[in-house]
């Protein structure tokens, strides 16, 4: 009896200290929300950090504003909704991540007030530490407007008398722009890179799961649809083989010698970069590896 007294406090201390533990290691998880016009963008654009993100076990969530019904040049846009919905369902299974995907048609997507209270409850609501969107500066409206309503809803989400019924962010989070290769009115700014040449091939997984995009839409709107293989095995090879002018490194060759050193900076083949929006929560030198815990 007397060791049970004993090993009794010393069992309830441990199971204290584990539960503490726990609460903590649930405090460090980072909640990221990528925010992307269609049902592809997120993971055409951060697919490959998000993977390694989920495989440390911060929580990913992508959105998609608009429901994608427009991009086909044979379904009609209810069809188009379907199926887009079951390929970002599928394309977020590859690597667990959660898809979300608003109802707004595709190519209709404006920078309204209702629209910015939907992307200030989804961050709220995702209690997000980084929102990672498009820049406003793209060839596509929805990509634009994308941008804008996330920049909008920024500083609004810490607001308490703004979508009340939804608690405020206490810390606002740190919103990031996706890459892209337009230079007016000024170029993207690699701020922080990841190297992914451990994650391209789940990436590719992933948008492989967009049939209706990848085979059948883009290829006809570029005019190489007769291009493009009939076979899911001899279309996801077919993929494979197209990756390197989609993701290369070479653009962000100088910024990951300077984030990884010259040695493995030169090696890195594929490549996501982010830029610094100068919403939130600013992007330093200091907190990068807390919310970039690759380096």
């Amino acid at each position: 009896m007397k060791k049970l007294f004993l090993v009794l406090p010393v069992l309830f201390f441990a199971a204290v200290l584990s539960n503490l533990q726990a609460q903590a290691d649930q405090n460090q998880k980072l909640n990221i929300l990528v925010i992307g016009a269609h049902p592809d963008d997120p993971d055409i654009k951060v697919g490959g950090t998000a993977y390694k993100w989920i495989q440390q076990g911060h929580n990913v969530v992508f959105v998609s504003v608009t429901n994608g019904n427009a991009g086909h040049h044979e379904l009609t846009a209810d069809q188009l909704e379907r199926t887009r919905r079951d390929e970002a369902r599928r394309a977020g299974a590859v690597i667990g991540a959660k898809y979300v995907i608003l109802d707004i048609n595709d190519g209709e997507l404006m920078p309204t007030f209702e629209n910015r209270l939907k992307i200030i409850r989804l961050i709220r609501e995702h209690k997000a530490d980084i929102v990672i969107t498009h820049r406003p500066y793209d060839y596509h409206p929805d990509h634009r407007y994308t941008g804008q309503l996330v920049l909008d809803a920024a500083y609004m989400v810490t607001v308490p008398t703004v979508v009340p019924h939804i608690p405020h962010l206490e810390n606002n989070p740190m919103f990031l722009y996706m890459s892209d290769r337009f230079t007016q009115p000024t170029a993207f700014k690699p701020d922080v890179c990841v190297d992914i040449d451990d994650a391209i091939e789940k990436k590719l997984d992933m948008i492989h799961q967009h049939t209706s995009q990848m085979y059948e839409w883009l290829p006809f709107n570029r005019g190489v649809l007769d291009q493009v293989p009939e076979g899911d095995k001899e279309r996801r090879e077919w993929l494979g083989e197209i990756r390197e002018g989609w993701f290369t490194a070479e653009p962000y060759r100088e910024r990951l010698i300077e984030l990884y050193g010259r040695q493995r900076g030169t090696r890195i083949n594929y490549a996501e970069c982010f830029q610094d929006s100068e919403y939130g929560v600013r992007l330093t030198e200091e907190n990068r590896e807390k919310y970039f815990p690759f380096y």
